[in-house]
């Protein structure tokens, strides 16, 4: 089979999201005006290690919120967002906080989570998240489509949950990462195995 995006692909569920997974999913917590928020974003991943940099891509829009949603609406406010590693222990919270609610709802009173106020940015924390991380907006790129923006933000600050640490390393065995895949579906990452580039 092969189609073009702007001739459609004629199947009753669109393949796109489905061929690249697995995501891994940025929990995205932002205070602004209107009060603390977190959201669920599977566009997300890290881009750059020196400074450390991260991005998420939002694609839809709120009534209350014009052209984006909660989360990009608080950051262009204050330039700071902190994103919440996602385990598979906390699936059915970071699944209620992606539903449409009103602006100004608290999703971690919402989900009944515990939040931490994060040490470099005023911001909100998932306190039992295995790691977050604190960041500064750097651009906020605006694609093609009507809802498509691109963030991208510099890491200014790190938390790591002591029990992810085994031997000097983070561990994601310790706490089995929740990704991504098509449709409604997700999974968990239980199996890790390494590989040695050559020359290494």
């Amino acid at each position: 089979m092969f189609y073009r995006p702007e001739d459609g692909h004629g199947l009753p569920h669109n393949p796109f999201n489905a061929i690249v997974t697995p995501r891994p999913i940025g929990w995205i917590s932002t205070r602004g005006a209107m009060g603390d928020n977190l959201a669920p974003y599977s566009f997300f991943n890290a881009v750059a290690y020196v400074p450390p940099q991260v991005m998420f891509s939002s694609t839809s829009t709120k009534d209350d919120r014009g052209d984006t949603k909660d989360s990009v609406a608080q950051l262009r406010e204050t330039g700071t967002f902190c994103v919440n590693i996602v385990e598979f222990a906390m699936r059915d919270a970071m699944n209620l906080t992606s539903g449409p609610w009103e602006a100004g709802k608290d999703e971690f009173e919402l989900a009944g989570l515990e939040k931490a106020e994060c040490e470099t940015i005023d911001c909100p924390r998932v306190a039992a998240a295995p790691a977050a991380l604190e960041c500064r907006v750097v651009e906020i790129v605006k694609l093609p489509g009507a809802a498509n923006f691109v963030t991208f933000g510099e890491v200014t600050g790190v938390h790591l949950r002591d029990d992810c640490l085994v031997d000097g390393r983070f561990d994601v065995t310790t706490f089995q990462p929740l990704t991504r895949l098509g449709y409604r579906d997700y999974s968990v990452i239980r199996e890790v195995f390494e590989l040695r580039r050559p020359g290494e």
